[in-house]
């Protein structure tokens, strides 16, 4: 899927949420960290989620991501929430669907802000309630042959 923009083909100068997206190809940290850059933020931070080889015990093989048709409007919201609850000068989420593997990036989120404190809050903020309000699943399979569904970001 496409980026979201308020305006398609250019970015609003005050709309500080500039790059939502949800993926079935890789993700690049590159074009996340560049799409927050901004010379009045002091600082930046970036949190990266990867597929890992192991979950409550049990060995992951491999997993996919799917979404709902709201997804970018949920995720757009859920931006939204943050922009309004903290100094956000620029702000970044990405999130992969499809098939991936152990070491795929699934989600990458980014924030800059004035100050680096505010930066990590509103990153933070970003990520969970992205995690919790935004309409991804997981389906693990499992090394053993059992597999889960899981309601996450």
């Amino acid at each position: 899927m496409a980026p979201m923009y308020d305006h398609p083909g250019e970015r609003a100068a005050a709309d500080p949420i500039r790059l939502l997206a949800v993926r079935d190809t890789p993700l690049s940290l590159d074009e996340v960290f560049r799409a927050v850059g901004d010379d009045a933020a002091g600082g930046t931070a970036l949190f990266v989620g990867t597929v890992r080889n192991h979950d409550g015990g049990a060995d992951v093989d491999a997993l996919g991501y799917s979404s709902h048709p709201t997804v970018e409007a949920e995720m757009r919201r859920v931006a939204e929430k943050v922009v309004a609850g903290y100094p956000v000068r620029a702000l970044a989420a990405v999130h992969r669907v499809g098939d991936l593997t152990v070491g795929d990036l699934a989600v990458v989120v980014a924030v800059s802000c004035p100050h680096r404190r505010e930066a990590f809050e509103a990153c933070r903020k970003l990520i969970d309630d992205l995690k919790h309000e935004v309409p991804i699943w997981k389906h693990q399979r499992f090394s053993d042959g059992t597999e889960e569904w899981v309601g996450a970001c």
